[in-house]
């Protein structure tokens, strides 16, 4: 049976389908609320040309489900990119990285014409933070960042036996005051051997689909 949590995020899951124009390209992101949306885009065969995937995880399962996969750099443009979200704000701020799949997520959401975040009710936040702030950083960097990362007034915990798709580590940084996200995703990608942030807020969701008990709240 399914958990209030998991009925709330197909709700949102299936409402950004609804969003999604037939025939394009779109970009996928990875996490539990995105596996829900591939299995939408399964369930309406020919609904997209194809898919933009944002880890392996989320490409085994989108070819598992019939759906093309093909490269960024193969593309013009990218209509529309959906993914969900660790936390967000009424702001569309967000953070992401808990899948580990921050760095490929954040160029899809760049390149993107739109970008739709899905989430459940549980995810949605006043002030970020609470989630510890994943940064993907270079492995010989790890503990210079980390340094650079506890002087900032962070505790920043490395993800042990955790390898992106990229070849590097990550960085969960706990105790941040995210008050500024814009501000501080700046300068945390200052650090020399920071790869990416895992705050998406200068370049925040364009729509936030909010699965609640009650239905979806669109922000």
């Amino acid at each position: 049976m399914a958990t209030d949590a998991e009925a709330n995020k197909r709700r949102a899951a299936l409402a950004a389908l609804e969003l999604v124009p037939s025939g394009v390209t779109i970009g996928i992101g990875t996490g539990s609320t995105v596996n829900l949306f591939i299995d939408a885009l399964a369930a309406n065969p020919g609904r997209v040309r194809s898919a933009v995937s944002s880890s392996q995880a989320s490409t085994a399962r989108l070819r598992a489900a019939g759906l093309a996969v093909v490269e960024l750099n193969e593309l013009p443009d990218l209509a529309l990119y959906v993914d969900g979200a660790d936390e967000a704000t009424p702001a569309r701020h967000l953070i992401k990285g808990g899948g580990g799949a921050l760095t490929r997520e954040k160029i899809l959401a760049a390149a993107a014409q739109r970008f739709v975040c899905i989430i459940d009710d549980t995810k949605l936040v006043t002030t970020l933070g609470r989630f510890p702030l994943p940064i993907e950083v270079i492995p010989m960097a790890r503990t210079l960042v980390a340094r650079q990362l506890t002087a900032r007034g962070g505790r920043p915990l490395w993800r042990q036996g955790f390898v992106t798709d990229n070849g590097n580590y990550i960085l969960d940084v706990h105790d941040l005051s995210i008050a500024d996200p814009v501000a501080l995703e700046r300068e945390l990608n200052q650090i020399t051997g920071v790869v990416t942030v895992g705050l998406f807020a200068a370049r925040p969701a364009d729509v936030l689909l909010v699965g609640t008990a009650q239905g979806v709240q669109t922000r």
